[in-house]
C-alpha cells in the first residue's frame, strides 16, 4: 500500500492554521481588544443567557401545555436552534462563551469542583458519546414528540442541566462541553467550516516559556476546553471564552475572519468519528425534512406494509437508521472506489474526505431550520404577548412566504455544495497533488456531493408542514 501524504499537506510543506497570517487581527481594534480582555468579557453576555435559559425551562415545565401557546417553545425551537448553527458558521463556537451550560458548569466548580481530569474513556470515546447522544435525542424527539410538547422540552433541558452538574462537580474544567456535549459536538463540526478564528502566532510562542494561555494566570483562569493555542490546529475545541488572550503575556493570540472551509483543507489528524457525524447529521436532516412532508405518512405505511408493523415507535426506528445508515454507507462506498485508484484504502478515505461533507451539512441544516425561523418566526411575539393575556388568532406567524423561503433553501444547498466539491478536490490535491491519483480520488465524492445535493433540494422543493 501507498504511504499517502499526511492530511493537509501537499508537496511536502505542512499547511496549519498556525501559519503565518497577514490578515486583519480583530484584537488590534483597541475597543474590541480592551472589551475582550476585561472581565465582563463573556460574564456581561453569559449572565442574562443564563437568566433567558432559566425562564424557558420555568415556561416550558409550568406554562401553557400546547406548543403554540408557550413562548418556551418558540424561544427554543423556533428562535434559537435555528439561529444556532448560523452563529456557528460566522462566529465559529461564540455560542458556547455564552452558553448558560457552560456558565452552570463553571458555578458548579467554582463550589464543589473537583481537579480530577477526565476518565481516558471519556477522552478517547467522548465523540461518540455525543454522536449516540445526538442521534438518542433526534430519535426521541419523533418518538415521544418533545418539540411539540413544552414539557417533554423542558424535562430534556432538565436532564442536560443534570449531567452538566455531574460533570462539573467530578471532573476538572469544561469536561462536559469537550467530551459530552451534543451541541458542542455539533459547533466542532461546523466551526470547522466556519468564517471565524481563534489562533496563536507561532513567532511569537517559539521563544514563551509560561504557557499561562493553557494553563492559567492572575488574569484568568486556564484553557477551560484543555486546548494549548500554540498547537491548535483546528478551531473545533476553541469555545472563545477569551481566556488565553487575558493570560497571554505577549499578545500572541489572533481572532479574524478566513475562508469558508478554509480549515478542512488543512486538518494534520482526521478523526474518523468526525466524518462519521458528518454523514449522520446529514441523515438526520433528511429525517427533519421528510417527517415535514406529506408524503411521510405514506413512507410509514410502506415500511409497516413492508415490515408487518404496526407501531410506530418500531417503524419509526427502522426508517430513522436506515436514513442514517444510507449517508454513512454512500461514503464509505465513496472512498472504496477512490481506493481504486490512491490504494489508501476505503476508511482512510472516508476519514479524510468526510470533511468536506461538512459545508454541504451545515447548508442543508441552516436551510431546515431556516424554514422554522421564517415560516413560524412570528409565534415568538405572539407567545410573547400571550404571557399578559393577548391572544393574537388566525394572524400568520411567517415572516417570509414559502417561495421566498424555498429560493433561500435553494441557495443556501447550492454554496454549501459549490464549497464541499472545493473543500473535496482541495483535499485530493492535498494528499495526492502532483500524481495520477488526484482526480481519481476526487470524482467518487464529488457525485457523492452531487447526489446529497440533489436530494437535499428535492426534499425543500415540496410544501412543509409547520410545528407552531
Amino acid at each position: 500500500m501507498r504511504e499517502a501524504a499526511p492530511f493537509g499537506k501537499s508537496a511536502g510543506a505542512p499547511v496549519s492554521i498556525q501559519a503565518a497570517d497577514t490578515r486583519k487581527n480583530l484584537l488590534d481594534f483597541p475597543p474590541l481588544s480592551r472589551f475582550v480582555k476585561s472581565r465582563w468579557y463573556p460574564a456581561i453576555l453569559q449572565w442574562p443567557v443564563l437568566g433567558v435559559f432559566i425562564f424557558i425551562i420555568y415556561e416550558l415545565v409550568l406554562g401553557p401545555s400546547q406548543a403554540h401557546d408557550n413562548l418556551g417553545t418558540a424561544l427554543t425551537w423556533v428562535l434559537w436552534w435555528p439561529l444556532l448553527p448560523i452563529v456557528f458558521l460566522f462566529l465559529g463556537r461564540f455560542w458556547c462563551a455564552v452558553c448558560p451550560f457552560g456558565k452552570l458548569n463553571d458555578i458548579v466548580q467554582r463550589f464543589v469542583g473537583s481537579e480530577r481530569p477526565a476518565p481516558v474513556f471519556l477522552k478517547k470515546y467522548g465523540i461518540w458519546i455525543i454522536d449516540a447522544t445526538f442521534i438518542l435525542i433526534t430519535w426521541s424527539d419523533h418518538v415521544f414528540g418533545i418539540v411539540e410538547n413544552p414539557l417533554g422540552s423542558g424535562i430534556l433541558l432538565l436532564l442536560i442541566t443534570l449531567m452538566v452538574v455531574i460533570s462539573g462537580a467530578l471532573w476538572e474544567r469544561r469536561t462536559f462541553c469537550r467530551n459530552l456535549c451534543f451541541l458542542g459536538g455539533l459547533a466542532g463540526n461546523y466551526s470547522r467550516a466556519g468564517a471565524f478564528r481563534l489562533s496563536a502566532t507561532p513567532a511569537i510562542c517559539a521563544s514563551c516559556t509560561t504557557q499561562s494561555c493553557y494553563k492559567g494566570s492572575e488574569a484568568a483562569p486556564g484553557c477551560p476546553m484543555f486546548v494549548f493555542p500554540r498547537t491548535m490546529d483546528t478551531t473545533a475545541e476553541c469555545n472563545l471564552c477569551a481566556n488565553c488572550v487575558k493570560s497571554c503575556p505577549n499578545g500572541s493570540i489572533r481572532m479574524n475572519f478566513r475562508t469558508p472551509s478554509e480549515e478542512l483543507w488543512s486538518v494534520k489528524k482526521p478523526r474518523i468519528e468526525v466524518s462519521f457525524l458528518a454523514m449522520v447529521i446529514m441523515g438526520i436532516v433528511f429525517v427533519q425534512n421528510i417527517t415535514m412532508l406529506g408524503i411521510w405518512s405514506d413512507i410509514l405505511a410502506w415500511f409497516g406494509s413492508e415490515l408487518h408493523l404496526s407501531n410506530y415507535a418500531a417503524i419509526f426506528t427502522i426508517s430513522f437508521f436506515v436514513a442514517m445508515a444510507l449517508p454513512v454507507a454512500s461514503l464509505f462506498i465513496a472512498g472504496r472506489v477512490a481506493s481504486l485508484s490512491n490504494r489508501d484504502g476505503a476508511l482512510r478515505n472516508f476519514t479524510i474526505f468526510g470533511y468536506a461533507i461538512i459545508p454541504l451539512d451545515m447548508a442543508g441544516h441552516i436551510a431546515h431550520n431556516l424554514f422554522h425561523l421564517l415560516a413560524e418566526g412570528k409565534s415568538v411575539w405572539f407567545t410573547f404577548f400571550g404571557l399578559f393575556g393577548k391572544e393574537i388568532e388566525g394572524a400568520s406567524t411567517a415572516l417570509l412566504d414559502n417561495a421566498t423561503i424555498q429560493a433561500l433553501q435553494y441557495i443556501l444547498v447550492v454554496l454549501g455544495a459549490a464549497l464541499s466539491v472545493y473543500s473535496a478536490w482541495r483535499i485530493a490535491k492535498s494528499n495526492y497533488g502532483g500524481t495520477k491519483h488526484s482526480i481519481p480520488s476526487l470524482l467518487p465524492f464529488a457525485l457523492l456531493i452531487l447526489l446529497l445535493t440533489w436530494a437535499n433540494l428535492y426534499l425543500f422543493s415540496m410544501p412543509m408542514a409547520m410545528r407552531m
